[in-house]
């Protein structure tokens, strides 16, 4: 039987899984669930990049920003980039953070990619679990990336983190403030997946996002700090790296882009 690969747009979790029993446990009962099963990973994460209306069939919401925009504003306020031309100037501290799954849910990893005034400064791996989600893996990449940011605004620096996890932002700077009220309980759907690095990171964002900016960025269309940050979330997958530890090898872009991808 050919393999297939399953979108979640609407679900308990959000993402692409290969395993159907998993991804039924997320979307069964679930109000107004959208999912779709995909041949290829390519398909897939073109569709899940979109909207469900518009791969499921339905007619899709109108966008207000025009055809030709590469930077937009969602409804929650969260900068949308999606060109690989990325200002690296804007803040003293930009973190990128990524997360990778092999299959999903299986072998799961971190990466972040720290630049100082611009240029890279560290590359970070790490947190794997042999029984993980992509969804866990990039909440925990943006936890420690929002690790780093306290440590620069503390420091009296600007900090930037971006990410290419819609998802994950939305668990921190969204969705956990509607949770909190109920109880960190869903309304209707039960509990909530990844809740406790969920709760972590947002009392760190809560505390400090008038001081930080967050931007969710476009996967795999070259921005480099976007890129690093997979290439090292993939690493420590095959490293089986389960603290995050720096990387401590010179940092040649060339070689490390070289490395196996998410």
């Amino acid at each position: 039987m050919a393999k297939k690969f399953y979108v979640v747009w609407a679900g308990r979790e959000t993402g692409i899984f290969t395993s159907w029993d998993y991804t039924k446990k997320l979307v069964d009962k679930f109000p107004q669930a959208k999912y779709k099963s995909f041949p290829t990973e390519a398909a897939a994460k073109a569709a899940f990049a979109g909207t469900a209306s518009s791969s499921i069939g339905k007619s899709a919401t109108k966008s207000t920003s025009s055809s030709g925009s590469k930077k937009s504003t969602s409804s929650s306020g969260i900068e949308s980039i999606k060109t690989k031309n990325v200002d690296l100037s804007t803040h003293d501290i930009i973190v990128f953070t990524d997360g990778g799954c092999e299959p999903n849910p299986g072998k799961a990893g971190s990466g972040m990619a720290v630049y100082h005034k611009g240029e890279i400064s560290e590359l970070w791996y790490g947190l794997f679990n042999p029984n993980g989600t992509n969804n866990s893996a990039e909440l925990n990449a943006l936890y420690q990336a929002l690790l780093v940011a306290e440590k620069a605004v503390k420091a009296k620096q600007t900090a930037k983190i971006m990410s290419d996890s819609q998802y994950s932002i939305n668990c921190i700077t969204n969705w956990a403030y509607g949770w909190k009220t109920k109880g960190w309980k869903r309304k209707v759907a039960g509990d909530i997946a990844n809740l406790e690095v969920i709760q972590q990171a947002h009392e760190l964002y809560d505390a400090m996002k008038d001081k930080l900016d967050i931007a969710h960025v476009a996967a795999h269309i070259g921005i480099e700090g976007n890129e690093l940050a997979d290439r090292m979330s993939i690493y420590a997958i095959d490293q089986k790296t389960v603290e995050f530890a720096r990387y401590d090898k010179p940092i040649d872009l060339q070689a490390i882009l070289a490395l196996r991808t998410g």
